[in-house]
């Protein structure tokens, strides 16, 4: 299976990029900045990349916890609402690919900790490149919550593009 993906990238003759996105602005900003950079439909000319678009949708457990008696009754709504959320990421990411006139891409949701699924992915689709928005923690922030972009850059089997939205200017 693996083999025929490849065949297939080879024969188009196209990369894989894969991108991640959540429901934050800033990923939807490194979406944007890569369609505006690295796509080409203005100029006639194709990309030479295959687009990914990937949304890890966390699992109602990781949400909630583990917590007590209850808990049980609310997973089926802690669900409801995370299966809502990556529908609208994905709706609004291929709102984002139409406007930039993007067509040859795949959306897919993978339940799990983003930073396993966007490594899993770049493995799945043999990606050249995997393009992260940087939410902008600071140093605190980032050790305890953790950075997605961190730890794909250093695991991810591909280079790993970082795109940071510019802070407004006064």
């Amino acid at each position: 299976m693996a083999a025929e993906a490849e065949d297939a990238a080879s024969v188009v003759g196209k990369s894989v990029m894969v991108v991640g996105i959540d429901d934050s602005e800033h990923s939807f900003y490194a979406l944007q900045w890569t369609l505006r950079h690295l796509f080409y439909p203005a100029a006639g000319s194709s990309s030479p990349f295959k687009l990914v678009v990937v949304s890890a949708k966390p699992t109602p457990t990781s949400v909630i916890g583990l917590a007590g008696p209850g808990a049980a009754d609310v997973l089926p709504f802690v669900e409801s609402d995370l299966r809502k959320i990556s529908l609208r990421v994905i709706e609004k990411a291929k709102e984002i690919c139409t406007s930039h006139s993007v067509a040859d891409v795949e959306f897919e949701v993978v339940e799990g900790d983003a930073r396993n699924v966007l490594c899993e992915a770049v493995e799945k689709h043999h990606a050249e490149i995997l393009v992260v928005g940087s939410h902008g923690y600071g140093a605190i922030k980032r050790t305890v919550l953790g950075s997605v972009s961190d730890y794909c850059a250093h695991h991810a089997h591909c280079t790993v593009m970082i795109v940071k939205k510019p802070k407004p200017k006064h």
